[in-house]
C-alpha cells in the first residue's frame, strides 16, 4: 500500500466525517465508528482485525478516562445545583474588587471550565453573568464574552475536561504535567479573552435584563456553601494528581515506600476524581439530601454523549495506529520543521469545519500519535506541548456549526452578527495566542 493512497484515504475519510457531522447533522459517535471501519477495510486491514481493533480502541480509551469523565460531570452538576458556582464567583469578585466584574466573570469561567463542559458551564453561570452585568452597568456582550473565554481556555487545555484528558491518554502524556502546563497557559489566554471582551465586545450594547439580582440569586439558593468548601471538589483532584506526578520524578521526593504508594494511589485520576465527587456531595444541604440521587443521575446522563464520542474517537485512533503513517511521514515532516504548528493546523481545520472541539481534539491526537516519534515529540514536556497545540487548534474558531456558539449567543441575547464578532472573534484570538505561547515554549523546552 503506497503512502499516497493511504493519505488519500485518510483525507477523504476526514472530509466525509466533517460533511456528515456538519451538513447532515449525524451524531459524531456513529460517524467516527463508521469512518474507522471503512478506513481499516480500504487500507487493507483484515475484516476480523478491523472489528477487533475498533472494539479494543473504544474500550481502551474508556478504560483509561471513562470514570474520570463521569466523575467530572457529576461534580459540575452538584456545583450548579448547590449554588457553589455562585459562591466561587462571589469569592473571586471579593478578591479582584467590585469594579472588576468582567475579570471576575473570566476567572470564574477559568475555574469552572476545569471539571465542567463549557456549554454546561455557560448555562450554569449565565444568571450570575447577567446579574453582575446589571450591577456593574456593563454590556452583557462584554460579560458573556469574558465568561465564554474563561470557560473555553480550560475546557480546551486542562484535564479532567474530556478533550484534554483523552489527548493525554492517546499520546501517553503525564497527566499531572499536562494539568500544570494547561493551567499556566490558560491564564494569559483567559486574560487575552477578557481584554478582547472589553475592547471589542464593549462596542456592542446588550442590556443585562437579569431575571435575578445577585441578592435574589443568593436567596434562591438559600444559605450558600463556604468558599473553600465550594472550590474543594475542583482543587482536591488537581492537588492529588499533581502530587502523584511529583512523586514520579526521578529524584523520588516521596521515597519508594508506603508514602509513595499512598500518593500514587490517591493521585490516580480515577481515585482523585471519585474523592472529588464525594467531597462535592458534602455541599448538598440537609434540605436537599433527597435530591442527591437525582442530581448524580443527571450528571451520569449528561456524560453519556461525551463518553460515546470519546470511545468512538478511540476506535478511529486505533485504526490509524495500525497504519504505517509514521514511516511514511518521518522524512517529509521532519524536513518541514514546523513542529507544534502541524497539530495546531490539523485541529483548527477539523474544528472550523465541523464545530466540535472535543471531536477535533480526539481525532487530531489519534492522527498525530503515530507521528510523535518521527516528529521528535518524545519527551514528557514535548508530549504536553503537542496537547496544548491541539487544544489551541480546537479553539480556532467557534462559529455557527458549533453548539457552544449558539449557547453563548442565545443565553446572552446576541444576534448572529454580534455573536460572530464576540464569540468567533474571541476564540480566534485565543487560539492564535495559545499557539504563539506553545511555539515559544517548544523552542526553549523541546
Amino acid at each position: 500500500m503506497s503512502a499516497v493512497f493511504m493519505f488519500a484515504v485518510i483525507v477523504l475519510a476526514v472530509v466525509a466525517m466533517v460533511i456528515a457531522i456538519s451538513k447532515f447533522n449525524q451524531h459524531p459517535f456513529l460517524v467516527l465508528v463508521l469512518v474507522a471501519v471503512i478506513v481499516g477495510l480500504v487500507c487493507g486491514i483484515p475484516t476480523e482485525d478491523v472489528i477487533t481493533t475498533v472494539k479494543n480502541g473504544f474500550g481502551n480509551i474508556l478504560a483509561s478516562i471513562g470514570i474520570v469523565i463521569l466523575a467530572g460531570t457529576i461534580i459540575g452538576t452538584i456545583l450548579e445545583k448547590t449554588g457553589a458556582a455562585l459562591t466561587m464567583a462571589n469569592s473571586i469578585l471579593k478578591v479582584v474588587g467590585k469594579d472588576k466584574s468582567v475579570l471576575t466573570m473570566g476567572l470564574t469561567g477559568y475555574v469552572t471550565g476545569i471539571p465542567v463542559f463549557c456549554d454546561s458551564g455557560f448555562v450554569i453561570l449565565s444568571p450570575i453573568s447577567r446579574a453582575l452585568a446589571s450591577q456593574s452597568n456593563v454590556s452583557l456582550a462584554v460579560m458573556a464574552t469574558a465568561l465564554s473565554g474563561g470557560l473555553y481556555a480550560t475546557h480546551c487545555l486542562v484535564p479532567p475536561t474530556p478533550g484534554p484528558i483523552a489527548m493525554a491518554g492517546t499520546l501517553e502524556a503525564d497527566l499531572g504535567l499536562t494539568i500544570l502546563v494547561g493551567l499556566l497557559i490558560s491564564i494569559p489566554v483567559t486574560l487575552v479573552a477578557i481584554l478582547y471582551a472589553k475592547k471589542v465586545a464593549g462596542k456592542i450594547d446588550i442590556p443585562a435584563n437579569p431575571e435575578y439580582t445577585v441578592e435574589e440569586l443568593q436567596q434562591k439558593y438559600g444559605k450558600l456553601p463556604g468558599t473553600l468548601h465550594s472550590f474543594s471538589p475542583i482543587l482536591l483532584p488537581i492537588i492529588l494528581i499533581a502530587l502523584k506526578s511529583i512523586g514520579d520524578f526521578p529524584s523520588a521526593p516521596f521515597g519508594s515506600g508506603t508514602v509513595k504508594m499512598i500518593v500514587s494511589f490517591v493521585g490516580n485520576p480515577v481515585i482523585a476524581l471519585i474523592l472529588g465527587v464525594f467531597l462535592a456531595m458534602t455541599l448538598i444541604p440537609k434540605s436537599e439530601k433527597e435530591n442527591t440521587l437525582k442530581w448524580i443521575t443527571e450528571g451520569v446522563t449528561n456524560s453519556a454523549g461525551i463518553l460515546a464520542i470519546t470511545g468512538a474517537g478511540g476506535s478511529f485512533g486505533a485504526i490509524l495506529q495500525q497504519l504505517p503513517i509514521a514511516d511514511a511521514l518521518s522524512g517529509s515532516m521532519l524536513g518541514l520543521g514546523i513542529g507544534v504548528v502541524l497539530p495546531f493546523v490539523i485541529a483548527a481545520l477539523l474544528k472550523t469545519a465541523m464545530g466540535a472541539s472535543t471531536v477535533a481534539m480526539i481525532t487530531t491526537s489519534a492522527m498525530i500519535a503515530p507521528m510523535m516519534g518521527a516528529l521528535g515529540f518524545t519527551s514528557p514536556i514535548a508530549k504536553v506541548l503537542v496537547i496544548m497545540a491541539i487544544g489551541a487548534g480546537s479553539m480556532t474558531v467557534s462559529h455557527a456549526n458549533d453548539s457552544y456558539f449558539w449557547v453563548v449567543s442565545q443565553f446572552s441575547d446576541m444576534d448572529t452578527k454580534a455573536a460572530y464578532k464576540c464569540q468567533t472573534g474571541v476564540t480566534a484570538v485565543m487560539g492564535v495566542t495559545t499557539l504563539v505561547i506553545v511555539f515559544l515554549l517548544s523552542l526553549v523546552l523541546v
